[in-house]
């Protein structure tokens, strides 16, 4: 059983299908790309995934349960968790601010418990804390615990956009570029950060323009105007003719 699978999946705003028809499946523990030029379909698929849209439609499967018409919040107390391309990211609140935030899902303290400062609220607050600064020293964000998010340069709001996302204990977490506008140094540590979170349990599916991306990938589906044009291993990517002519605009 895979963890995650679609099956038709179509996407149509009016006349304009954005997603056609499209087969998809990643397996507990890989780190899967999902490929594809500007314009590709790549934003609308983690959109349907994540319930942010309803697909026309088709099927999406997670963990053997239909998910199709699943709401976000739903969606993410599943286990299934995501960044953004545009990180949504609180620009005054610190660092370590930002990712306690995001632990709105578990463990959840109820209105009374809190305003009494109950002996729950107050384990509760203990574990978010403690389990926010292994996230933080995981990315190697710790040196940047107290800062405001809006001072932090590109790459690390990125980083963080990351951190917040893995504050939702995922079981699955789509990155939506994760490498964009960072320098040669941030990239190399985040793709060692990406291929660490396996050892977490985590399974990354990961969609990127950013093709040193590929070095950690165990497979990859490409995609052009919403269709599904290869599917394999990084290594037959770079060889297939298909692929080479609609994405990177060249032959064989």
């Amino acid at each position: 059983m895979h963890l995650l699978e679609t099956s038709g999946l179509t996407k149509r705003f009016g006349g304009l299908t954005v997603m056609h028809d499209l087969d998809f499946h990643i397996d507990e523990g890989e780190i899967k790309g999902f490929l594809g030029p500007n314009g590709a379909g790549k934003s609308t698929f983690f959109n349907l995934i994540t319930g942010v849209l309803m697909p026309t439609s088709g099927h999406i499967f997670y963990a053997g349960n239909e998910i199709t018409k699943a709401k976000p919040h739903q969606v993410a107390k599943m286990g299934i968790g995501r960044t953004f391309q545009l990180n949504p990211l609180f620009g005054d609140f610190t660092v370590f601010e930002n990712v306690t935030a995001a632990y709105h899902l578990r463990p959840h303290s109820t209105v009374p418990q809190v305003f009494f400062n109950s002996k729950v609220y107050k384990e509760n607050e203990k574990y978010i804390a403690e389990s926010a600064d292994e996230v933080l020293e995981f990315l190697g964000l710790t040196h940047v615990r107290n800062e405001l998010a809006k001072n932090l340069p590109h790459g690390y709001q990125k980083i963080l956009g990351v951190a917040r996302a893995l504050a939702t204990k995922p079981k699955l977490l789509l990155l939506d570029e994760p490498l964009g506008g960072m320098n040669p140094e941030e990239i190399d540590f985040s793709i060692k950060a990406i291929s660490k979170m396996r050892d977490k349990g985590i399974t990354v599916l990961v969609v990127e323009h950013n093709m040193q991306i590929l070095d950690i990938l165990d497979s990859v589906t490409v995609i052009s105007f919403g269709e599904k044009i290869f599917e394999g291993t990084p290594e037959g990517m770079r060889q297939d003719p298909t692929v080479i002519s609609t994405y990177f605009g060249g032959t064989v």
